[in-house]
């Protein structure tokens, strides 16, 4: 249990490492789409991968 909140946890930091400091080499317009991409897309990648394992561990 601890070990995978402490994975999470650095990933997180990673994430928002990247975010922070290699955001501004990607140019994005500003529109409502781009939003919600940028806010939907990691809890989809997390459902998908969480919804994976559960049918794994379903079997």
């Amino acid at each position: 249990m601890t070990n995978s909140i402490l994975k999470i946890f650095i990933l997180s930091i990673a994430l928002s490492y990247v975010i922070k400091y290699g955001g501004r080499f990607l140019p994005v317009s500003g529109t409502i789409v781009a939003a919600l991409v940028g806010v939907l897309t990691l809890p989809v990648l997390m459902a998908i991968a969480l919804g994976w394992r559960w049918q794994q561990n379903k079997l």
